[in-house]
């Protein structure tokens, strides 16, 4: 594959990838059944402030970016992307996607909303723009400070589910499968969903958001 038909391509994974995410966590959120800790931390601020949770995750997104100044980590175009297009597709999907009244078709979105967003992270981390803003700032604290990934994601994330479920986010058995499946899921589409090119971006250790 020539050099501009490969830029396309990885292009084009790029932004479906960032589209396919926003829709998966619209269906996570209808589904009602629990969500990951960011996500928790989002609604949270939504029922507080009143604002779109779209918006919210923007904010988010641009405040993580802020805190990677001090640990010297340098966004590529895929991380602003990230941050500024997720949000708006969320808000979006969330206009057209309603929480089914049975619990096993909450079960059943949920299950599609996890397998979607595991392929969009394959699909975008894969892409080789550059990682997300919350994944960035776990690797470059440990780059920066040689904290473990783990541990600096444990910490946050612990943190963020926390305030996020004080403030009125959903907190429920999908929060633990969640945690359970994300990893071993997108352990699978990132190496399907690398984009063609001489130097592959390695798969970073922590869930990208």
């Amino acid at each position: 594959m020539s050099a501009p038909r490969i830029m396309i391509h990885r292009w084009g994974q790029l932004l479906l990838g960032l589209f396919f995410y926003g829709v998966a966590v619209a269906l996570l959120i209808q589904a009602n059944v629990g969500l990951d800790p960011w996500t928790v931390f989002a609604q949270g601020l939504e029922v507080q402030t009143g604002w779109s949770i779209g918006l919210i995750v923007v904010l988010i997104g641009a405040g993580v970016l802020l805190l990677w100044i001090p640990i010297r980590q340098k966004p590529g175009i895929g991380t602003v992307l990230n941050v500024l297009l997720i949000g708006p597709v969320l808000d979006l999907a969330m206009l057209v996607i309603e929480t089914p009244e049975q619990l096993w078709a909450q079960w059943l979105m949920f299950a599609g909303g996890l397998a979607l967003l595991a392929v969009a992270t394959g699909l975008y981390i894969g892409a080789r723009f550059g990682p997300g803003p919350r994944d960035g700032l776990m690797t470059g604290a440990h780059a920066r400070f040689g904290w473990k990934i783990w541990k600096v994601r444990t910490g946050v994330e612990v943190t963020v589910l926390a305030i996020g479920w004080l403030l009125g986010g959903t907190v429920g058995f999908g929060t633990v499968a969640f945690a359970l499946l994300i990893g071993p899921m997108v352990g699978v589409t990132l190496p399907l969903l690398r984009a063609p090119g001489e130097h592959p971006q390695p798969a970073p250790a922590a869930v990208p958001a």
